[in-house]
């Protein structure tokens, strides 16, 4: 089940563990690079002496966690040309190998018979031989091929016969039950940064402005809001969306599939709100990181509109709960002689903030009104009930196509929901770069607009957006050594003048 808080960091594990040994699964052969099964590596003997070696090379757990540490870092979703690498057509041999085989009679034939380094082999996984390791003898290396043949055979078994666009437009046209999944991406082109886009994401940006936190991630950490809200709210009104009720064409198109009765139900990891701009009703929408349509009291629960508190977010200031506030006028306790410490005879003094008058508050103690919080998940807070609930009693047995749009699907639990959906159902990938941790059936790769206005025009249907030209044309090319990996470019006009639509 997929279950769970945002998870606040990557806890290291302490000493090795042994997992239980699994049956052997069937596994069909394979036609392409990205074909993969759900066959987990069994221990044998050939993975036994790799683990062997590269223990007795750290002599210690350490040198496993270090590569299982670095092993995304290091991961490529492409082929390499400037290093001494497997070509593309071998690459996709191996790993047809690996899969027919199995990875005990997979490692006999490749790095024990010295057909092929371990450090070359790598690369036939979308593993860039790490730097730190350069010179070292080849079985340097074993830990890290260990951690990559099981990397790839866990991954979903790609689906044959779905690879052209063709092919994405006919699942389109037949579905009726779509899940879409959607993330930051799809609001980009309304000037809205993504979070982990290097220099542009909102991460980026956050770490240069000095806020007095190791990890800009920690602006969305909620013990750390609880402690200090000013922290948030010092950042939060360029966090604030201000769209204006505008909308993508990407939005635009879930907006489509919901209106054609397709849509089943759009999963956003979006806190922008902007899919209530674009017509997507509440009951066909989960925020699975919440959003600012709403707010709550941290104190008394009380919920407001998100609009009510925009005001205080954009001044800077901590909005704080009128009903608190009301509450403690009611009650006649707004202001209260400041105590004694009887230890010492001296008044106790309270912390003064910027929104302090300058008054003779000094000498009161003034009850605090609870801090109003924008209802976005932060790290450490509980998915809402409606994402696990939904996706386990509704969409999972109902779904019969999925589309990723614009999310690199990192952060969990969200992540774990295309692995957790039926493994039959068509699965499609839409966003500018690829993902090496999830197998889709079809990639289609460039701007997120650009890639749903095409399919939306093979399919016949009316995107009808002021973003998309109507003169729009769009290049697509398959990428080298992929049947099932397509590249978008738009060809004219040549510098589309994009004006968003509301």
């Amino acid at each position: 089940m997929v279950k769970g808080k945002r998870p606040v960091g990557r806890p290291r594990k302490s000493w090795p563990v042994k997992e239980p040994q699994p049956p052997r699964v069937r596994v069909e052969e394979v036609e392409d690079d990205q074909q993969v099964g759900h066959l987990t590596v069994q221990p044998g003997r050939a993975r036994n002496e790799l683990e062997e070696r590269v223990n007795d090379l750290g002599d210690s757990w350490e040198t496993e966690s270090l590569f299982e540490d670095v092993i995304e870092d290091i991961a490529e979703d492409k082929f390499f040309d400037d290093v001494d690498a497997c070509t593309p057509e071998q690459a996709v041999r191996y790993r047809q190998q690996l899969r027919a085989i199995g990875p005990q009679e997979f490692c006999k034939a490749t790095v024990d018979s010295g057909a092929i380094t371990a450090k070359k082999l790598l690369t036939a996984f979308g593993i860039r031989p790490p730097a730190f390791l350069e010179g070292l003898p080849d079985d340097a290396y074993f830990g890290l091929l260990t951690l990559a043949l099981s990397r790839e055979l866990t991954k979903r078994a790609k689906l044959l016969k779905y690879n052209t666009i063709d092919d994405a437009v006919a699942l389109l046209k037949r579905s009726r039950n779509i899940v879409v999944l959607t993330g930051a991406g799809i609001s980009t082109s309304l000037g809205i940064p993504d979070f982990r886009s290097k220099e542009t994401g909102l991460y980026s940006q956050l770490e240069k402005l000095g806020l007095g936190i190791s990890d800009p991630q920690e602006v969305f950490n909620i013990d750390i809001f609880r402690d200090d809200p000013t922290i948030f709210y010092s950042v939060a009104k360029d966090i604030l969306p201000d769209t204006k009720g505008l909308f993508s064409p990407t939005h635009a198109f879930i907006a489509k599939l919901q209106n054609m009765d397709k849509l089943l139900t759009n999963y956003s990891q979006n806190i922008d709100n902007i899919e209530a701009n674009a017509g997507i009703k509440p009951e066909k929408l989960v925020q699975c990181h919440g959003s600012f349509a709403t707010a709550t009291c941290q104190k008394c629960g009380h919920k407001v509109s998100g609009d009510a508190i925009f005001a205080d977010i954009k001044a800077g200031n901590i909005p704080r709960c009128t009903k608190c506030i009301d509450a403690l006028r009611g009650n006649g306790t707004m202001k209260r002689k400041r105590s004694y410490n009887k230890s010492t005879g001296k008044k106790l003094r309270r912390r003064k903030s910027k929104d302090d008058d300058d008054s003779d508050d000094d000498q009161y103690d003034i009850p605090a009104a609870g801090v109003m919080k924008p209802d976005v998940t932060f790290f450490g807070e509980p998915l809402p009930d409606e994402f696990t609930q939904r996706l386990v009693k509704h969409d999972r047995d109902l779904v019969d196509l999925v589309i990723v749009i614009g999310t690199s699907l990192k952060v969990a639990p969200v992540s774990e929901v295309v692995p957790y959906l039926p493994p039959h159902i068509p699965q499609i990938y839409i966003s500018r770069t690829p993902v090496g941790h999830i197998n889709f059936d079809i990639d289609l790769l460039g701007d997120c607009d650009v890639v749903v206005a095409e399919l939306c025009r093979r399919a016949g249907w009316d995107l009808n957006h002021s973003m998309v030209p109507p003169d729009q044309e769009v290049d697509i090319r398959l990428e080298k050594g992929y049947k099932s990996r397509h590249i978008f470019t738009v060809v004219k006009p040549d510098s589309p003048e994009k004006t968003p639509q509301a």
